[in-house]
């Protein structure tokens, strides 16, 4: 996959996600706006019962007063009838039909204590109707009627919801300036709201208060504040019109509205969570494999670079032996020999270089461990690697501070361990190699430190020098022999230890590896 179609599909991806995330916030975004929706309908719905509540309540109180005065049979101060006459012929039926209805009119004079206002009293007014129907037979020979009636239906009803609808018109406008804590008090506005407020599922602390025009009554709760409150006018007139207004507000309803779909958050956040963690961690896997493909590439390059010289290296030695001139002379038969002998094993040594790691990871490579002295094993490493660097006019040094250095460890592997670091220092070193060895104890621990005054590497090399196959890219130029394998080993190998291996370095000015092993007594 090329780079350019990587780069795409990432974006791709990632776009695909944030516009996941962004339908996830818009739906719940709306659930939200749902959710307070349908509770200022169930809180408006609410507050409409509790308005008609207390004018019935009301209303019902005072006719209850006025109903016993009514109906102790005193005399009416006053009466008026009312009367309606409706004739019909019935041609069919060769008959006359007479209605007649008829309403009475009470008024009865009530002290106005029974309603605590300032009047000597009030009118109160009763209803009773009567209808009659009468059918008179008319004279087929002179078409006069009859003066008996045939048939009379009479009927008598005593209006109470006439009545009622009277006495409520009057009582309205009786009230109208009426100071509201006389009509209700904060107690019973209180047992209709929660009363009322239940009934549409709604069940959460409330505060409220009736405000008369902009200013607040006395029927109110402590901590009522206006702000997002809900209203409606109560105490209507005829006119449909009052100067008085009942307000609720919820302190904790952002809380409540959270809570209805807070299930719908959870899962969202949840599901979105796992999709976005899977998905970085499929990013991570790709562009850790694409980066493991372009270090295995170069492990590949680098592995054919380095086969090619010995290779070619061996077939001119050959070439050279099956000279006629050549064949006879034995020093330069040795010399030919010590060549093929020389490049053969420096082959052998990167195959086993690649062998062992691949061992460690299968946990295959058979590590036997022994009482050893780590100043033992530096000195011994530093033979195999004193005279590459005599040769390039360099130097290593050893600073065995350390008053004990004995170690629980294989000899052959960790020999191969300080090996490789002394080898490194050598490569990375342009100029003549200056490498100081140190070692010091540290509480129950032993520090190895190897310092050289090379190339350095950069803090983005440092992160992963020790990484399998990762070697710091310097194009197609192979100056620097090896395949990425020799820290990788040496940190497998230390681990295996009990041991931790780190390093400082700075570009130009050499670096520094640090071993820290656990001493035994």
């Amino acid at each position: 996959m090329s780079k350019r179609i990587f780069i795409l599909l990432v974006v791709l991806m990632s776009l695909s996600l944030v516009g996941i995330i962004f339908v996830q916030l818009f739906f719940i975004r709306n659930s939200l706006t749902n959710e307070e929706q349908q509770f200022t309908r169930n809180v408006k719905a609410a507050l409409s019962y509790v308005s008609r509540s207390i004018e019935e309540i009301e209303l019902r109180n005072y006719y209850n007063k006025i109903q016993p005065l009514v109906a102790s049979g005193k005399e009416p101060d006053s009466k008026m009838i009312q009367q309606l006459f409706v004739t019909t012929d019935d041609d069919i039926n060769n008959k006359t039909i007479i209605h007649r209805n008829t309403v009475l009119e009470e008024r009865f004079k009530v002290p106005s204590l029974f309603f605590e206002i300032d009047a000597d009293s009030i009118s109160v007014s009763t209803l009773s109707n009567e209808r009659v129907t009468k059918y008179f037979n008319n004279n087929t020979l002179d078409e006069d009627i009859t003066i008996s009636p045939e048939r009379t239906l009479v009927e008598y009803s005593s209006l109470p919801e006439l009545r009622k609808k009277l006495f409520e018109s009057t009582f309205k406008d009786l009230f109208k300036d009426f100071p509201i804590y006389k009509r209700i008090n904060t107690e019973q506005v209180k047992v209709l709201l929660v009363r009322e407020l239940s009934d549409e599922g709604i069940d959460i602390d409330f505060e409220f208060s009736i405000y008369d025009d902009d200013l607040a009554t006395k029927v109110q709760t402590d901590n009522f504040e206006k702000k997002d409150a809900y209203g409606i006018p109560i105490f209507l007139d005829n006119n449909n019109e009052s100067s008085y207004k009942l307000w609720v507000n919820f302190p904790e309803r952002q809380k409540f509205l959270l809570s209805s779909v807070l299930w719908m958050i959870l899962l969202s956040v949840l599901f979105t969570s796992i999709i976005v963690v899977a998905y970085s961690s499929a990013i991570y896997q790709l562009i850790k494999q694409r980066q493991i493909s372009q270090i295995k590439s170069d492990f590949i390059n680098n592995m054919t670079h380095e086969f090619k010289t010995p290779i070619a290296t061996i077939n001119l030695a050959l070439d050279s032996i099956k000279n006629p001139k050549i064949i006879n002379d034995q020093e330069k038969i040795k010399r030919y020999l010590k060549m093929i002998k020389d490049e053969n094993k420096r082959m052998n040594a990167q195959v086993e270089n690649v062998l062992r790691i691949s061992k460690l990871e299968k946990n295959e490579l058979n590590i036997s461990k022994e009482r050893l002295k780590l100043h033992d094993l530096v000195e011994d490493a530093i033979t195999h690697i004193e005279l590459i660097v005599e040769d390039k006019k360099g130097y290593v040094k050893t600073h065995l501070n350390a008053d004990k250095s004995s170690i629980l460890a294989n000899e052959t592997h960790f020999t191969n361990v300080i090996v490789n670091m002394l080898d490194n220092a050598v490569k990375y070193s342009d100029d003549a190699p200056k490498i100081d060895v140190f070692t010091e104890n540290i509480g129950n621990n032993i520090l190895l430190r190897i310092v050289d005054q090379g190339n350095g590497m950069s803090k983005q090399v440092q992160k992963r020098v020790f990484e399998k196959f990762y070697r710091e890219h310097t194009g197609n130029v192979h100056n620097i022999k090896g395949h990425g394998l020799g820290l990788a080993y040496v940190k497998r190998i230390v681990e295996d230890h009990q041991g931790h291996i780190s390093v400082e370095s700075e570009k130009g000015k050499g670096s520094e590896f640090t071993i820290r092993l656990p001493l035994i007594s």
